[in-house]
């Protein structure tokens, strides 16, 4: 299981100041020690299932500030499509949840999916526990998981939204928890395999990276030695770890190093 946390949340998040730095804080340390293994119970729990659920739920709660849509749910009101048949429907099943649930009838269909009274108790979605089960619930519910094990964004963006809204929001939360991702595993391996040389990742950047792209040059890989451990020269570290047996996770530990010095 990765160890995804508050403070992985954190450095996906988008910060904020003043009164929204404290919505956010209140609900991120709610969820921070339940995060991991909640997504692993629903098999969020590859780095790129991880990445992608971040992606699209730090955008969907606008950065973690909210379980709780902005508008008051008038729009709602009458729309039998979501259930919505009772006078007061709209407002009572606004949007709650990381991703939001909205209208009567999901409400219902969650209350029986998490043996919670959501339909009696609409307000109990928007606490951040059951907002976090909400959204896992939902991504089993429209199978996004095989969307991520491709990497897809535009599909996993059309399971969750309907359609592509928020696309380019979306991408830079899913590459900065792929980063986020890559820095936590990269310690783990340093701390099994011991060692003194740094392990590198993606987002890692100076003269250890300087002399990981001179190693991979020297190789016979045509890569830019710039210090600056990017899309490239994670998948020019892959291909190298591939052809020499290792395990193939783009993280420079000391098994890569030692292979490539060799």
């Amino acid at each position: 299981m990765i160890p995804v946390d508050g403070n992985f949340i954190l450095s996906v998040a988008p910060r904020f100041s003043g009164n929204l730095a404290q919505a956010q804080m209140r609900i991120v340390g709610e969820i921070s020690a339940a995060f991991a293994p909640t997504l692993a119970h629903y098999q969020i729990n590859t780095r790129l299932r991880i990445a992608h659920f971040m992606g699209q739920v730090t955008h969907e709660c606008a950065g973690f500030r909210t379980t709780e849509e902005f508008a008051t749910g008038a729009a709602y009101e009458g729309r039998r499509d979501l259930g919505n048949t009772q006078r007061g429907d709209g407002r009572r099943y606004k949007g709650r949840g990381l991703i939001q649930l909205t209208g009567r009838s999901n409400y219902r269909s969650m209350s029986a999916r998490l043996n919670l009274p959501l339909e009696d108790d609409p307000e109990l979605a928007a606490d951040p526990l059951t907002s976090l089960r909400i959204a896992c619930e939902y991504w089993q519910m429209r199978e996004i998981n095989p969307a991520a094990d491709r990497d897809d964004l535009i599909r996993a963006t059309r399971l969750v939204n309907g359609g592509l809204n928020g696309l380019e929001d979306r991408r830079n939360y899913l590459q900065k928890a792929k980063t986020a991702i890559a820095a936590i595993e990269a310690i783990g391996i340093s701390q099994r395999q011991g060692g003194s040389t740094a392990a590198l990742r993606r987002g890692s950047f100076g003269d250890a990276v300087g002399e990981l792209q001179e190693l991979l040059a020297a190789k016979g890989v045509p890569l830019a030695i710039d210090r600056d451990f990017g899309p490239a020269t994670e998948l020019a570290v892959m291909n190298f770890q591939r052809a020499a047996g290792l395990v193939v996770d783009g993280i420079v530990g000391q098994q890569t190093w030692a292979a490539l010095r060799g």
